[in-house]
């Protein structure tokens, strides 16, 4: 059976109508071509060219072999261009999802490092809530979510992220603008603007005011932080947020202060178990976990 470096050599002969051509084509001495087309010659058991005024020619009855060899290049070259669509990524759509608080700024500074490395990978990007999760992976929607809580769930895999602290949005002109660190009780004497603590991403707000034995009442009940983040800009109320959710800056209008005593969470990124991370997925759960601690002050 020939191999495919001797298809290759028969090849360069047949372009270039020389041994000297072939081995330049091919960037090999001479004499190796000549080895290789007669050991080629051998296997075969035909005769492949003929020479005639100092050129070889293809035999009679090497043509059919040469148009087949001449198919198997174009599929090998198919296949290299292949290969190379799926290393720019342009090849694939790659689908992921986040919770609000991780699409706002970690996920987009992490796909940023995913399109240099990929930079023809095509995406589709969703934001979703946790409990809406463990339908988007179990169906196949899209290959991973980033998320704020751990779910409970046989086929899930869940890899930490970072761990996210909570911090305090006041107005601008708020009375506790200008300080460095507020505590629950301080909080407790403004309107307060949050969200349904009985949602994992509520539940993990509303628990400073647990640990510290404070009544938990809203003014204004948001679903998602932009939201709540735009309603004390506009000197509604004060809230409790996640840092990633601001982690490019409060907006106008806006102050972060630290807790005091400091609250955190960890955050995830779930697979289905039964579909292994592409190599997209997998470089995308190593951004993710490199903004997400480069958000959270863990970077180093």
């Amino acid at each position: 059976m020939l191999t495919l470096r001797q298809i290759e050599i028969i090849r360069a002969i047949m372009i270039t109508g020389t041994v000297n051509g072939a081995a330049e084509m091919l960037n090999v001495s001479a004499p190796g071509v000549s080895r290789a087309m007669k050991h080629a010659e051998s296997v075969v058991g035909l005769r492949l060219f003929s020479r005639q005024h100092g050129r070889y020619a293809p035999t009679h009855a090497a043509r059919d072999i040469f148009t087949q060899m001449q198919d198997v290049f174009r599929k090998i070259e198919d296949l290299q261009l292949a290969i190379g669509a799926v290393r720019r990524g342009s090849a694939s759509v790659f689908s992921v999802a986040a919770v609000p608080s991780l699409s706002q700024f970690v996920l987009p500074s992490a796909i940023a490092r995913l399109r240099r490395k990929y930079p023809d990978l095509r995406m589709t990007l969703d934001v979703l809530k946790i409990e809406e999760a463990v339908d988007y992976l179990l169906l196949k929607k899209g290959e991973m979510a980033a998320l704020s809580y751990k779910i409970d769930h046989p086929a899930l895999r869940f890899q930490a992220l970072a761990s996210c602290s909570l911090m305090a949005l006041v107005p601008a002109d708020h009375a506790l603008a200008k300080k460095k660190a507020v505590t629950i009780a301080m909080l407790l004497d403004h309107p307060l603007i949050g969200f349904d603590p009985n949602e994992p991403y509520g539940r993990n707000l509303a628990r400073p005011f647990l640990e510290a034995g404070a009544a938990f009442e809203l003014s204004i009940q948001a679903r998602y932080a932009h939201t709540a983040i735009g309603l004390v800009a506009r000197k509604l109320g004060v809230a409790v947020i996640d840092s990633f959710s601001v982690a490019g800056g409060a907006p106008p209008g806006v102050v972060k202060i630290l807790l005091d005593p400091p609250s955190r969470f960890m955050t995830y990124v779930a697979t289905n178990i039964d579909a292994p991370p592409s190599n997209y997925g997998e470089s995308l759960i190593e951004f993710l976990r490199l903004e997400a601690k480069a958000a959270s002050g863990e970077a180093g």
